[in-house]
């Protein structure tokens, strides 16, 4: 049974996705895994190979046992992108077409619409779509075009439809050298009309045919089609033959009328006349094998719809790390693993549709160790136990200011669990010890510090462990974390 996942199935998903971040729904960018990958995660693993992502049961798991904090994101976090072609002088591009496929590929031989370079992106941040080619051939010397038209206009020797500018803030945000951001210009909208025919292609120019400019009705099934009400195209033959579509003189395209409502059209070359108002019939001469096709537009028009017209089946998922923001992400240590976290719950919470909604949480545990009395010196990723209990642990930050230790439990031998793969955890007022120092609970820590809220000298992590909907998870070589630095990161989901 021959099948096919369309273009549009895969902007309805990148659509539905790109909307829950602005419903009900809570999503949360997370930081994991301070730890070095090591064979433990996967064979072979290494910071310089990190291991490729497990999508199970278990695996879920470990991401969450190994989170240092996340970062709710907000609609204005997320962006339809496509991707970036740039104008280039005397480039070829290809140009819009309805029907390309394996059979009838681009000038630049693809066989999918939105795997062609129909559309460039200039240095000014505006995104043009192609509408003709002028035969497949490189655009003219020329300066990169500007015009902000609704109309369709020429620019060295091609057709050219403005269809959106990229504002400064969606470009700090959304372009990168293989993507930008897509948004519909409702001006460039409202201007647009369904079923217009904007452009044609000479499918064979024919021979020794009689020179002249002619008008023929475009018939189909647009409104008055086939009449002088309907769209009309202009045809010129010179040395016998039919010239290729584009722009002849000014502003004026070869579509001399566009009508609207067509989704399909057709030109019959036998039935030509001298004059716009198709008043008076004439003749091209002997037909032959010369044809023309109309080329229908998407619906609503050029313009209309710029992410679906695009190919905007991809979302971006965009956030930055600054600084500590509000204490809860380390500085202290660096990170291999980025996520999207959906609808997790505040800690303690485990029911309902109340998901977290703070702007940061941080996901570590943490003790508030007593001041005085052992040499409280431990490092990034060392492993901590305590002796009483059995628990076992590694250290992603110690605060020697407030006496803080951070820390993860993972399920893994020397991690989080013992030899026997028990899992116990750090309680009461027994020493943690590890390579460098040792340190005590401090029992009388009831009341927050540095933003923590202490009972008994323990803190607890702002997310209820294993809680959401890990999403989209991506591994990757380590990420040092300073004081002044930005982690601006970028997330692409194609659909």
């Amino acid at each position: 049974m021959a099948a096919i996942i369309t273009e549009k199935f895969r902007m309805s998903n990148a659509q539905v996705f790109k909307d829950q971040f602005a419903g009900t729904d809570s999503y949360y960018m997370f930081l994991g895994k301070s730890s070095p990958f090591s064979s433990l995660d996967a064979p072979s693993a290494s910071d310089s190979s990190p291991p490729a992502p497990a999508d199970d049961v278990t695996s879920e798991f470990y991401y969450h046992d190994d989170m240092l904090a996340a970062k709710k994101l907000n609609s204005s976090d997320v962006s339809f992108v496509i991707p970036r072609r740039n104008w280039v002088n005397q480039a070829t591009f290809d140009m819009y077409e309805h029907d390309i496929s394996s059979t009838n590929t681009t000038t630049s031989s693809a066989t999918n619409l939105y795997n062609s370079t129909f559309y460039f992106v200039t240095s000014e941040f505006r995104v043009y779509k192609v509408l003709d080619n002028n035969g497949g051939t490189a655009m003219a010397d020329g300066p990169e075009p500007t015009s902000e038209s609704n109309t369709p206009f020429g620019s060295n020797g091609y057709v050219l439809k403005y269809m959106y500018s990229i504002s400064a803030n969606d470009a700090d945000k959304f372009l990168t050298n293989d993507f930008i951001p897509v948004k519909t210009n409702t001006s460039v909208a409202s201007a647009a009309t369904d079923g217009a025919i904007i452009s044609a292609r000479v499918v064979n120019a024919g021979s020794g045919l009689t020179n002249g400019t002619y008008y023929a009705p475009i018939y189909g099934d647009g409104t008055n089609a086939g009449t002088a009400s309907g769209a009309i195209l202009r045809i010129t033959v010179a040395a016998g033959q039919i010239v290729k579509f584009g722009l002849t003189s000014g502003s004026d395209t070869t579509v001399h009328a566009a009508g609207a409502g067509y989704t399909y059209g057709n030109i019959n070359l036998s039935t030509l006349f001298s004059d716009s108002g198709l008043s008076s019939a004439t003749s091209i001469g002997s037909v032959g094998s010369a044809s023309v096709e109309v080329i229908i537009g998407p619906k609503g028009g050029h313009g209309f719809d710029a992410p679906k017209e695009l190919g905007g089946h991809y979302v971006m998922v965009n956030t930055t790390f600054s600084n500590a923001e509000t204490q809860d992400v380390t500085e202290a240590n660096d990170f291999r693993r980025v996520g999207i976290l959906k609808n997790p719950y505040a800690f303690g919470t485990t029911s309902g549709n109340t998901f977290l909604s703070t702007g940061t949480a941080r996901t570590t545990k943490a003790l508030k160790l007593a001041s005085a009395g052992l040499n409280e010196n431990f490092v990034a990723d060392e492993k901590i136990t305590q002796a009483t209990t059995g628990a076992i642990g590694k250290v992603v930050e110690y605060d020697a200011t407030n006496d803080i230790l951070y820390y993860v439990q993972e399920r893994f031998t020397d991690h989080g669990t013992n030899a026997n793969k028990n899992f116990v955890a750090f309680s009461g007022a027994n020493t943690v010890s590890g390579s460098t120092g040792a340190g005590t609970p401090d029992a009388n820590a009831d009341g927050t510090v540095d933003g923590i809220p202490f009972t008994d000298g323990y803190g607890n992590p702002e997310i209820q462990p294993d809680s959401g909907d890990i999403i989209y998870i991506e591994n990757r070589s380590p990420i040092t974390r300073v004081s002044d630095q930005v982690e601006d990161i970028k997330i692409i989901v194609e659909f």
